[in-house]
């Protein structure tokens, strides 16, 4: 890792992961994830993959990076808005149902029915009542699920408040990010510790054998985003069947046998 790749990082932490180095086991990451995306659709898999975490702790560009170089007909990526007047009146998890994957599909919840138990108790969209409720029943929801055939995993990204209020700012300070921070994001940066709290107990509820939650330490965004692609990988037993058949070319007809019209095109400047 050259000098100018490196950011200082605490004592007790690694330093952050250079561009280069990233970029490289990515890739090699992105053909792993392509070969499991072969033995899904062969093999008719059912599988969702659930991220929480607080604002700011890299959800998004995780789902990106997982998601950049797959087939968007394979992986399916939710990001719920808020409930509509009709949906407020559904059971609750009613509008994620509809979302949940079919034989041969990837489902990623960017934000999912955990919503209950974090930002819907902490800014008071829920009663108390209301979230306990679901705490109790989510782990009987799951493990419908699981016994259905669908493969669960569970992604917590956890990140310091230090960090939060890093990327928070640099949203702000960033116009190509504002987009990223909503009013509601202000609001919750002013109660870390009811968050803390919420997360907790969510975890006593609903970390089961048979759908566990998994951590992710995600100050180094990088860092994340590589082990948790490469422990995804291992959560879904799979084998390269992309090499089945050798894929060559075939021979091209010859060109100029039609002559193309010269229509009027309305062509792009070249700016750039």
């Amino acid at each position: 890792m050259s000098k100018s790749s490196r950011k200082k990082a605490p004592k007790d932490q690694p330093e952050k992961l250079g561009g280069k180095a990233y970029e490289k086991e990515l890739k090699q990451l992105h053909v792993e994830l392509v070969k499991l995306q072969e033995w899904v659709v062969a093999k008719g898999l059912k599988v969702c993959i659930v991220f929480e975490g607080r604002d700011g702790a890299g959800k998004g560009g995780t789902i990106k990076a997982i998601t950049e170089r797959v087939s968007p007909r394979v992986f399916r990526v939710v990001a719920l808005p808020a409930p509509t007047e009709r949906e407020k009146t559904q059971m609750y998890v009613q509008r994620y149902l509809g979302h949940l994957p079919a034989a041969g599909e990837v489902v990623i919840f960017d934000r999912s029915w955990y919503n209950r138990a974090g930002v819907e108790r902490v800014m008071g969209f829920c009663s108390e009542e209301q979230s306990s409720k679901f705490l109790t029943l989510v782990p009987l929801f799951e493990k419908m699920m699981v016994e259905s055939g669908i493969i669960l995993i569970k992604y917590w990204l956890e990140v310091s408040a230090e960090e939060q209020t890093r990327r928070l700012q640099d949203r702000i300070n960033d116009g190509r990010k504002l987009w990223k921070l909503s009013p509601m994001d202000l609001k919750s940066y002013t109660r870390w510790d009811e968050y803390t709290r919420a997360r907790d107990e969510m975890f006593a509820a609903s970390d089961s054998s048979w759908a566990p939650w998994f951590m992710a330490h995600s100050n180094d965004k990088r860092r994340a985003r590589l082990n948790i692609i490469s422990h995804l990988l291992t959560r879904i037993p799979y084998k390269d069947i992309t090499r089945d058949e050798v894929v060559k070319l075939p021979k091209r007809g010859k060109i100029g046998k039609y002559k193309a019209v010269n229509y009027p095109f309305k062509v792009v400047e070249e700016r750039f």
